[in-house]
């Protein structure tokens, strides 16, 4: 039984306390838009599982979104699908029935990551992307020596690469993804040029650490 708070929110994380203003703060970038768009490859039928606000959501493909935050659901813009009301690790859909499936920043909110992710391999036919964050590199961001706590919550949170690819299994490949100095996304990291912007609360909800992406084919 995955736990679930007042709005929805899965696990540990209460979206419904702090993420009102989540999608004010989460702007896609088109340099890592083009990273994921290269791992989801000619997939037209994608579902994306931890949606929240749907910032990398492609208008050009036909997405299924799925948020359980009632918060993040409401943040959505209506150009874009309603999300479905469901967790990672018990996915309301059919065998085989999307050509690709993405989580971005989400696993490390999961119950049960490796639930989820044979979730999410069980109801895909061809590539699923993981976008994480790389735990043994946020001890190295410089936030740490000022300010540890906050990174270091999300170094246990996030897990291991390896652990990722075991749970992935078939062929699956990993590649860092470089965060620009000017990156328009709002995760913690990329004010590494702007730190001043660490001092709105809002900012700081979001702290992730070096990226990584991960694309298994069955």
């Amino acid at each position: 039984m995955v736990m679930r708070l007042y709005d929805g929110s899965a696990d540990d994380v209460d979206h419904g306390a702090f993420g009102h203003r989540h999608a004010s703060c989460r702007r896609p970038d088109e340099r890592i838009a083009h990273v994921i768009a290269q791992a989801l490859g000619d997939a037209r039928d994608v579902l994306n599982v931890g949606a929240g606000t749907g910032p990398y959501e492609a208008t050009a493909r036909t997405i299924t979104a799925v948020e359980p935050s009632l918060a993040m659901r409401a943040q959505r813009p209506a150009r874009l699908a309603t999300a479905v009301d469901a967790v990672t690790e018990d996915l309301p859909f059919a065998d085989g029935q999307f050509d690709a499936a993405m989580t971005l920043f989400s696993v490390h909110e999961w119950s049960d990551a490796e639930a989820g992710l044979r979730e999410m391999l069980r109801v895909t036919r061809g590539p699923v992307v993981v976008l994480a964050c790389g735990p043994a590199r946020v001890r190295d961001f410089w936030l740490y020596e000022y300010a540890p706590d906050a990174p270091e919550t999300e170094a246990r949170r996030y897990p291991s690469l390896h652990r990722l690819a075991a749970a992935l299994g078939g062929t699956t490949t990993v590649r860092p993804v470089p965060i620009p100095l000017d990156c328009t996304d709002g995760f913690n990291e990329t004010y590494y040029g702007r730190p001043e912007l660490l001092l709105d609360p809002a900012a700081r909800q979001d702290f992730d650490g070096s990226l990584v992406l991960l694309r298994a084919t069955p």
